[in-house]
C-alpha cells in the first residue's frame, strides 16, 4: 500500500525571490506570485500546509492594468460605521499606493482563512527599485510579460 507524502514542517525550505513588477500586467503578475506563496512550484507542495517562498516585488508603480481598469475599477472599504463606505478607483490607488493595488490583488488569489493570511505575509511590496532585503539574497525572477 502506497502513502501520501506529507512534508514536515523541518523540510520545507524556504526561498526569496524578487520581481522587477516594471512593465508587467497587473494580473498575471499576480497569479505567478499567488503560486509561488502558496508553494504549489515545488514538488512537496501539500494543499493544507504552507510551503511556499517569500516574495519581493519591486517597482509597482509601473505595473499596467489592461483595457479601462484604471479608470473603472473600484476598490471598496468600510469602518463598520453606518454610512461609511470608502471607494476608490485603481487609477487614485495607483497614484497614492500602488504596493497596495499588487497587494489586493495577490490576496484575492490566495485562500481565504488562516493560511491564506500566513501566506501574505511573505509577500513584500515597494513601489520603486530598492527593497530593504538584500541579506537573504533573494534570486531574480523573471516572468514572461
Amino acid at each position: 500500500m502506497t502513502r501520501t507524502y506529507s512534508p514536515k514542517r523541518d523540510e520545507i525550505e524556504r526561498d526569496w525571490y524578487v520581481v522587477d513588477a516594471a512593465g508587467l500586467t497587473l494580473g498575471r503578475l499576480s497569479s505567478e506570485v499567488a503560486r509561488i506563496l502558496r508553494g504549489k512550484h515545488k514538488p512537496i507542495f501539500t494543499p493544507h500546509m504552507d510551503t511556499g517562498d517569500f516574495v519581493i516585488v519591486v517597482n509597482a508603480q509601473q505595473i499596467v492594468m489592461t483595457g479601462r481598469k484604471a479608470a473603472q475599477k473600484t476598490y471598496y472599504r468600510h469602518t463598520g460605521r453606518p454610512g461609511s463606505l470608502r471607494s476608490e478607483k485603481a487609477g487614485d490607488l495607483m497614484g497614492r499606493r500602488p504596493e497596495q493595488v499588487v497587494e489586493k490583488a495577490v490576496k484575492g488569489m490566495l485562500p481565504k482563512n488562516s493560511l491564506g493570511r500566513r501566506m501574505f505575509k511573505k509577500l513584500k511590496v515597494y513601489a520603486g527599485g530598492e527593497h530593504p532585503h538584500r541579506a537573504q539574497q533573494p534570486t531574480t525572477l523573471e516572468l514572461p510579460g
